[in-house]
């Protein structure tokens, strides 16, 4: 069972969409066309790869536009063979003067719906708070985010680039807002920063999920705490190559973290940048990483478990689940 609980939809845009968008919003095309703009050419770091991913920020800049990136972004999971989906955005990054908050974060909810009812796979919308914006800003997406619990969106990420913006303390207030109205939080942490910044992501922010936690392996003892706490970190190998915090997929930190007893679950993050979609990652795991049939059925496991699903939604997967290992 694929269950991707870490993509970004800024990161999932198809080519030929962007490039039909362009043309309709009136902007200029890139050169050497839009396969090039949008994948990545070699590993680098964080700062480059997030300015990859910014490429496509342009095109979501009306209600149509965003519902139609959404609405294909599910369809192509599906297609991908995901059983469940968890699409991650920024929506402060797309407003405009005329196209506020709730009015982002509702076209990505109807483009969800939409390719969920087309694909018949279940999806939900986690809301990301920025690094780089002030507090005010960020409580506004919280709240925004709040007002769309239980209609589309399940969660609340802070996401951007770890290296520039490192403090904690300014999310605060966005993320109490996100806890009180029911969603699930995560948070992108140890990244590109040390390991401490998944465990004040866990105690400032109350995450309950982290995003990469790649530099964990750099503290036994916060490793420790992660896995005794029951934290659940998201890992993406490909992508984690691609912003240099590993050097090299073999040697990403997965396998470490599972003997370490950490609840691991798995995406694909910004496949367009990459080239790696979830079906990819998961082979990573099994074909690189000495993840088993015992390793991935316990990921998969602890993907439904840990996702910000309704409890319809993980009842059905969980029985889609025991048949599969039944099998």
């Amino acid at each position: 069972m694929l269950v991707n609980l870490h993509t970004h939809l800024e990161g999932n845009v198809r080519p030929a969409t962007a490039g039909a968008l362009t043309e309709k919003l009136g902007l200029s095309q890139p050169a050497g066309g839009w396969v090039d703009a949008l994948q990545l050419d070699a590993p680098s770091n964080l700062t480059i790869y997030l300015e990859k991913v910014a490429s496509t920020y342009p095109l979501f800049s009306d209600r149509e536009s965003l519902t139609r990136i959404t609405r294909e972004a599910v369809e192509d999971a599906a297609a991908d063979g995901q059983s469940y989906l968890e699409l991650r955005f920024g929506p402060a990054t797309h407003t405009t003067e005329n196209f506020g908050l709730d009015e982002v974060i509702a076209a990505v909810c109807e483009g969800a719906r939409q390719g969920s009812d087309a694909s018949g796979m279940p999806a939900g919308v986690v809301v990301a708070a920025l690094r780089l914006h002030d507090s005010e800003l960020n409580e506004a997406v919280a709240r925004s985010a709040a007002r769309f619990a239980g209609a589309g969106v399940v969660g609340f990420d802070l996401a951007g680039d770890e290296l520039r913006f490192a403090a904690l303390e300014p999310f605060v207030g966005a993320f109490g807002i996100a806890r009180a109205a029911g969603l699930g939080v995560t948070c992108h942490a140890a990244e590109a920063g040390p390991a401490s910044a998944a465990l004040e992501a866990v105690t400032l922010l109350g995450a309950t999920r982290i995003g990469h936690g790649a530099h964990l392996i750099d503290d036994p003892e916060a490793l420790k705490r992660i896995a005794g706490d029951g934290i659940v970190v998201e890992v993406c190998p490909t992508s984690n190559w691609y912003t240099g915090a590993i050097g090299a997929i073999a040697g990403h930190p997965a396998p470490a973290f599972r003997a370490a007893g950490v609840a691991l679950v798995l995406g694909d993050d910004n496949p367009r940048q990459t080239g790696s979609t979830l079906s990819h990652e998961h082979r990573v795991l099994s074909d690189q990483l000495g993840f088993d049939a015992a390793a991935l059925a316990d990921l998969a496991e602890t993907s439904v478990r840990a996702g910000f699903m309704a409890d319809s939604v993980r009842r059905e997967l969980r029985a889609q689940l025991a048949a599969t290992l039944a099998r």
